[in-house]
Order: C-alpha cells, then sequence, then structure tokens
C-alpha cells in the first residue's frame, strides 16, 4: 500500500484552469516618450532602447505605432503589453473600417478607448504596464494626450511620459510656442531627448521620431519617420 500518494491534498474544485494570472513586475521596459504640437501637425520622439531589468538589452525597439488614418500611438513600459494594446487597436480599427461608411475614428475617438481600457484593467487588477501618447491631426484639427497604467488621462500642447515628465516638460513649458515650424519642433524634442540621453540611465542615443501632419492644399494626412543617432 502506497501510503505517500493518500497523503498529497487533491482539491479538485481549484485545477490548472481556474489559476489566475498577473503581472507583477515588467520584463522589457522602453523609457520616455515626448511629444508636441507644431503649427502644421504633431512631432513625438522616443529612443529605441528596451531594458531587461537595467540591462540595455535591445537597441532597435520601436515604441511608436500609426493608429488608423488620423492617429499615432507611442509608448513606454512593458514592451509585451504594447503589443497587446496594439493587438487590440488593430481588431478595433477593423471594426471600425467594416462599417465602410467614409467615416473613420480620429485621435480623439482612440484616445477615449485607450483610456477605457487602462482604467478596465487597472480595475481588475491586471493593468497594462504602459503610460501612452496619443497625437494626430482630423479634418484639421490636432489632437495630443495621454494615459497612464491606472487610467489618468488628459489633454494638452506638450505631453511626455517616464522620466520625460520630469526633465522634458519644464523645457518644454519655457520654450513651446503655437506657431513652432517643424524644424524648430525637431529642435525642441532633440534637446528634450539629449537631456533624457544624458540623465536616464534606460535612455539610448538613437531616436525614433514620427512626423503626422496635414500637407495643404490637398488636404492630404501624412506619416514620416525619423531615425538618427545623438552624439
Amino acid at each position: 500500500m502506497n501510503f505517500m500518494a493518500s497523503t498529497q491534498p487533491e482539491n479538485r474544485l481549484l485545477g490548472p484552469q481556474s489559476d489566475s494570472q498577473r503581472t507583477l513586475y515588467p520584463y522589457v521596459t522602453g523609457t520616455s516618450v515626448v511629444a508636441l504640437k507644431y503649427k502644421d501637425g504633431i512631432l513625438m520622439a522616443a529612443d529605441m532602447g528596451g531594458s531587461y531589468g537595467s540591462t540595455l538589452r535591445y537597441k532597435s525597439v520601436e515604441r511608436m505605432k500609426p493608429i488608423g488614418k488620423h492617429s499615432l500611438l507611442g509608448a513606454s513600459g512593458e514592451i509585451s503589453d504594447f503589443q497587446e494594446i496594439l493587438r487590440y487597436l488593430d481588431e478595433l480599427i477593423l471594426y471600425d473600417n467594416m462599417w465602410d461608411d467614409g467615416n473613420s475614428l480620429g485621435p480623439k475617438e482612440v484616445h477615449n478607448y485607450l483610456t477605457r481600457v487602462m482604467y478596465n484593467r487597472r480595475n481588475k487588477f491586471n493593468p497594462l504596464w504602459n503610460s501612452l501618447v496619443l497625437g494626430g491631426v482630423k479634418n484639421g484639427q490636432k489632437y495630443l494626450g495621454m494615459v497612464n497604467m491606472i487610467g489618468v488621462n488628459f489633454e494638452d500642447n506638450h505631453v511626455a511620459t517616464g522620466f520625460g515628465n520630469h526633465l522634458a516638460r519644464p523645457i518644454l513649458r519655457q520654450e513651446w510656442h503655437e506657431n513652432l515650424s517643424f524644424e524648430d519642433g525637431v529642435r525642441l524634442l532633440e534637446k528634450c531627448m539629449r537631456v533624457l540621453l544624458y540623465r536616464d540611465r534606460s535612455a539610448v542615443n538613437k531616436l525614433q521620431v514620427d512626423v503626422f501632419l496635414k500637407m495643404a492644399p490637398n488636404q492630404i494626412y501624412s506619416l514620416a519617420k525619423l531615425l538618427w543617432s545623438l552624439t
């Protein structure tokens, strides 16, 4: 007789399917995203580093993606959670396109959707470990907002996540103005990213800068991507 087998506790009510998994801390993360409005559209910048804990493991991680026809999304925080958010948005844009009614979701609608997603996951005590920046142009109106991992959100003329909230926002408050040209906007973003490179250990000198603009007079919205290295 095997007495050892009979001493093992059996819980028939709690099987593998009932296990609840939570992200207790992020694994591979990206640092700050900085974005601003300029006179013709939206500028957004982030470095391309991916940190595994405190180790700069990846050097070519893109953390900004176009969403639909009118929006641009940037994310700091857990990279895998950002990929999950992109999957949600792909489904949202696909469902919107299926209506084929000549209308499409603008940046304000996408931002509102993301605030609900982040707040919903926070209420389930299973948050998506990201801070998101959403910008875009629709019908000539520029929009720029952000939302963090617990659903706190706002709209502003310039936003930043991570260390950018502490180091870049003071520079933006001092130097940003409504009639900022493209060249001045890029220089301002470069200044912010250089400060972050010097002060943030998770930052790298390889940058991705995305431009979302309206090109008059034919009212075409276009997205341009710039890559360069700080020296």
